[in-house]
């Protein structure tokens, strides 16, 4: 028979619990606004983790104190992305050639040290929407920390800017306005994008096809006449330091590359919600290529990543 003092512990064990339960549940949206703040999966699982260490560091009664524990995260998450934002900026003037967000595969993103590793829990992946595509996080890049910091709590995860302006540290207003020049950007970047996902896999399986067969007049029809193709090697792999603009321009570095590479495989994944490509090397992806494609069936942007360290999820764990 149960005594009332053990029903006592009993139900303090479950309403801890249940507790407990409800903070790791907020994992998935703290990873997904991260990373979509940061632009880099690494840097999201770290937000994630310094927020719950945060978390865990208060006592028992600074805990119960907080009515809403979930709005609590997210404006620590919120506030460790802007600062981090600001501290981004220096240190990719120092990054070897450009910068591109690290791509995602079509299943991605888990909280570091998340038992069972990469994609185990589904309630650790980034959820994949137009949010999170190379263009839009590109995009992003252009934005000042307070923009995109706005930008993406308002438009794409629909706070309140009352909420918005605490982790802002500026007033709803300002941040209604910074909300606002986020959204120009990001029309005036997307004007002219193909919405159809059908066409986007088609253009891209046919780009894939004509460089496997080195068809230089294939590829130059594919390509917007002012395509702009940019890598990111980091310093870590082999890849153009500038951007590389034109059809014809691009389609003969591409051509040179098939020439000249080691035996290789092209293959169709989807990048960041989108239709893209990877290239595997003895085993190993080596490059992940993300792709902009215009309403008239042309690649206006293609963005590849060399980086090692960003294409940790593209890899065996």
């Amino acid at each position: 028979m149960t005594t009332p003092s053990e029903q006592v512990q009993r139900q303090a064990d479950e309403q801890r619990d249940a507790g407990l339960s409800a903070i790791m549940s907020e994992r998935r949206h703290l990873l997904n606004l991260a990373y979509r703040l940061l632009g880099s999966l690494a840097d999201a699982e770290d937000v994630v983790q310094e927020t719950y260490a945060r978390w865990y560091v208060m006592s028992r009664a600074e805990q119960e104190s907080i009515a809403s524990p979930g709005a609590w995260l997210t404006t620590v998450a919120g506030r460790i992305c802007l600062n981090l934002l600001g501290s981004a900026r220096a240190r990719r003037e120092s990054y070897v050639g450009a910068w591109i967000p690290e791509p995602l595969p079509a299943q991605a993103g888990r909280i570091a040290g998340a038992a069972g590793g990469v994609g185990a829990d589904p309630a650790d992946r980034i959820t994949l929407d137009e949010s999170v595509t190379m263009a839009f996080l590109v995009v992003f890049e252009s934005m000042t920390p307070a923009e995109r910091v706005a930008f993406v709590l308002h438009d794409v995860f629909r706070y309140p800017f009352a909420e918005v302006a605490e982790i802002v540290g500026r007033s709803p207003a300002a941040c209604r306005q910074l909300a606002s020049s986020g959204r120009r950007r990001i029309a005036a970047a997307r004007a002219g994008a193909s919405p159809d996902a059908a066409l986007r896999a088609s253009v891209v399986r046919r780009f894939k096809v004509a460089w496997e067969a080195q068809d230089i007049e294939a590829l130059i029809g594919l390509l917007d006449p002012g395509a702009v193709a940019i890598a990111d090697g980091g310093g870590r792999a082999v890849a153009r330091l500038l951007p590389i603009e034109g059809a014809e321009q691009i389609a003969r570095l591409y051509l040179t590359i098939a020439r000249l590479a080691p035996p290789r495989t092209i293959l169709e994944r989807t990048v960041n919600g989108l239709p893209g490509l990877a290239v595997e090397s003895e085993g190993l992806i080596e490059t992940v290529f993300a792709f902009e494609v215009a309403r008239d069936d042309r690649i206006t942007h293609i963005w590849a990543v060399r980086n090692p360290d960003k294409l940790r999820p593209w890899r065996p764990s």
